[in-house]
């Protein structure tokens, strides 16, 4: 209390020092002192409140233990009377034993007297009975029904409490009610089958299926009832519980089960469709059905049962195990994407489950898949390998159809540009297509893993593809009068890598816009046919122009020949099928035309088949080049070769400017300079050039080749190899024999 009193003292200390900090505060002490003394009253006043009403409240629970108390010896007093009481009434309660027996022996004759009616009309109440139920008046058979089984279960009931083990007495009454089970039996019989009727009952009877319900509502009460007396007695009537209601919900499933089971009307032997039309009916019947439900059959049945969604799993899982059991049989491909299509799209789709009718009354996304991942996958691999197998024979007969075609005498059909064209590519990607859509169908995933399948088939056709075209070059070359439209054909066979390649990128953007591991294989092996191709279209050309281009730098052609008119008008003449070939193989094969032109006139002076005696035939001849190569110029220009025809052609004038010149000691310089615009040139080639020429002695080539080597310097004039391809011919002994005898009869 003391230390409480100091620091309290202490804290009014440090109060009033803070309150007086400042000599102009000692005016304000009155005033600090009343409200000091103001908030000192009003502490004592609550203080005062609380300790009053805690006294209160003592006084009253005091008060309450002390009535309570009062009442507890009454109690003990009035328990203490009655235990007196029951002592003294146990030999009165034992002397009651015959009055008891007489109340049982009352029971049951009050019992028997109450039944003793319907005991007597036993046999008139199941005639009647028996009439309604095959008139179809169920609720009247059935209250006749229960009237009969109460008075047997009554009886049945006192019986055994008089004398459970008395069994003569109770197969008596069996005995005599025995016709009552044959009633509840055919009573049943009529309810299943109005049940399995359901659909159709709830359509034009909804009163029948209402009073079904009543009755199996009825009879489970009953059940309950007779249950709870077992607990309480030990009896339970026979033939219960009978369970109806548990049967009703097994009628239903077997309902269900057989509507669903009972939609396939063909098979695969009468109906390629089959499967197509057997899904079709089960998605039609099962939306049907569910509608039904929710609009009418609900009504019928009491809100506890939860009819639309004990329906709705009822159908799923029927549904699920009819595709499953399809799932397990020997399906074809198109049977597998017709089936998995159905299941993983349009089941769940506003067609089927989703309706939006059902929506309001169902979550679709809580239904459990209707085939396993495992099923699904299992389906999804076996379609794999045979859409890989039957893409292959596909693919086999396109080609082999197209080579039959390749054979014909009349040619190929062009497109709305006029290009030549077969119809294999719009073959293949038609293919393609209806597999990709159908993939499409099922999920994104698969229709991706189809389309890279698809891809990686092409890789292996192209190749099958090019070597065909060989072989077809080669047959041709055996006889080239066969087939007749062999140029077009191979037009056709070029225009269609184009085709492939537009195709599939069109499938690409379409249905996947990833790279896959086939894209680089394709795009090299469509051009490695269309290049091969090219190229073997050349070759038909230079066959019949290699007589003329032999006549190149000999006598007759310096002495007047028209090889290089021929060449010409056989080169446009061919290129005006050339035409219709898509671009840009079109313009790469006027470039390599071109080149090979080119390079063919260069081999020619190579190979030094003409030796110029004189300065007039240097002349005339380098002349006649510059001519031929303006010629081709400016063939070329019309057919659209590229910027590489002035270049190209610019040599034959360059070797031309050698033979031209008169000065032999300017003859280094212009060498250089060739040397200079064509870098890829040689010492061969060179020599060549000089040897043809004429008037240059061995010692000045020498100089002229060694100055050049010593010398060469890296050009930074970019143009297109010409001499690289050209070899010259090396003079074997015989031949520089030969040619030196010639030299000396001359």
């Amino acid at each position: 209390m003391e230390e409480t009193s100091r620091e309290a003292v202490a804290t009014a200390v440090q109060r009033v020092a803070g309150m007086l900090q400042r000599s102009d505060q000692l005016d304000k002490v009155e005033q600090y002192r009343r409200r000091e003394a103001r908030k000192k009253a009003s502490v004592e006043a609550r203080l005062k409140a609380a300790i009053q009403s805690q006294l209160d409240g003592v006084r009253t629970g005091l008060t309450q233990l002390h009535s309570a108390l009062i009442d507890v010896k009454d109690i003990q007093n009035s328990l203490a009377d009655v235990s007196k009481d029951w002592r003294q009434s146990i030999n009165t309660i034992e002397n009651l034993k015959d009055v008891k027996d007489a109340v049982v022996q009352h029971s049951q004759l009050a019992s028997a007297v109450e039944n003793l009616k319907n005991i007597f009309s036993v046999p008139e109440i199941v005639a009647d009975t028996q009439q309604l139920i095959e008139q179809a008046e169920l609720l009247q058979a059935h209250r006749k029904l229960i009237e009969l089984e109460c008075s047997r279960d009554d009886l049945m009931y006192e019986q055994y409490r008089m004398d459970s083990k008395n069994t003569s007495d109770m197969n008596l009454i069996s005995i005599y009610f025995e016709d009552v089970q044959g009633l509840s039996d055919e009573l049943a019989k009529q309810l299943w089958m109005v049940l399995q009727r359901s659909m159709v009952t709830v359509r034009s009877d909804p009163t029948m299926l209402v009073s079904v319900v009543r009755i199996i509502e009825r009879e489970e009460k009953i059940d309950r009832r007779m249950v709870d007396r077992k607990k309480q007695s030990g009896f339970i009537p026979p033939g219960r519980p009978k369970r109806w209601k548990d049967k009703m919900f097994e009628v239903l499933e077997g309902t269900v089960s057989t509507r669903i089971e009972g939609t396939q009307s063909v098979t695969r032997e009468n109906d390629k469709m089959w499967l197509v039309r057997l899904l079709e009916i089960t998605r039609k019947y099962v939306l049907d059905d569910l509608i039904v439900v929710k609009n009418l059959m609900v009504q019928c049945f009491p809100p506890h049962y939860n009819t639309f969604n004990r329906f709705f799993c009822l159908y799923h899982n029927t549904v699920s195990t009819r595709v499953t059991e399809l799932a397990s049989e020997d399906l074809e491909a198109n049977e597998i994407v017709s089936l998995l299509t159905w299941v993983l799209n349009t089941y769940k789709s506003t067609e089927m489950m989703g309706h939006p009718e059902l929506l309001l009354e169902c979550d679709i996304n809580q239904l459990e898949p209707l085939l396993p991942q495992d099923v699904v996958d299992d389906l999804l691999s076996k379609y794999v390998r045979t859409f890989t197998s039957n893409i292959t024979g596909w693919l086999r007969k396109a080609l082999e159809t197209d080579k039959k075609d390749w054979q014909k005498e009349t040619e190929p059909e062009a497109d709305q540009d006029g290009y030549y064209q077969t119809t294999l590519p719009a073959i293949v990607f038609q293919m393609f297509e209806q597999n990709l859509q159908v993939a499409a169908q099922i999920n994104r995933d698969f229709k991706e893993q189809v389309l890279r399948l698809c891809l990686k088939q092409m890789v292996s056709f192209l190749i099958r593809y090019r070597e065909e075209a060989v072989v077809y070059k080669e047959e041709h070359l055996r006889d080239r009068q066969l087939p007749q439209c062999y140029v077009q054909y191979m037009i056709g066979i070029i225009n269609n890598c184009q085709t492939f390649k537009e195709s599939i990128n069109s499938l690409k953007r379409k249905y996947s816009s990833e790279s896959t591991d086939s894209d680089a294989a394709i795009e090299r092996t469509l051009n490695e046919v269309a290049k091969e191709g090219c190229q073997f279209l050349l070759d038909e050309v230079f066959l019949d122009l290699e007589h003329h281009l032999n006549e190149l730098m000999t006598r007759k052609w310096l002495t007047g020949s028209h090889a290089v008119d021929t060449i010409c008008v056989t080169v446009e003449d061919y290129f005006n099928d050339f035409n219709k070939i898509k671009r840009p193989y079109n313009q790469e094969m006027t470039s390599e035309a071109l080149r090979r032109v080119v390079v063919e006139y260069i081999k020619a002076v190579m190979q030094k088949r003409i030796t110029f005696k004189n300065a007039d035939e240097r002349r005339e001849g380098a002349e006649r080049m510059i001519k031929e190569a303006d010629q081709f110029k400016f063939l070329f220009r019309k057919l659209a070769a590229g910027e590489d025809t002035d270049s190209l052609c610019g040599a034959i004038a360059a070797i031309a400017e050698v033979f031209k010149l008169t000065d032999p000691t300017l003859l280094f310089l212009e060498v250089t300079t060739l040397g200079t615009k064509y870098p890829d040139i040689r010492e061969e080639h060179i020599q060549a050039l000089l040897a043809v020429r004429g008037d240059a002695s061995r010692e000045m080539r020498q100089m002229i080749v060694g100055t050049l080597s010593e010398n060469k310097v890296s050009s930074s004039i970019v143009t297109q190899p010409i001499f690289k391809d050209i070899t010259v011919p090396t003079m074997t002994m015989t031949t520089m024999t030969s040619m030196a005898t010639a030299k000396l009869l001359k």
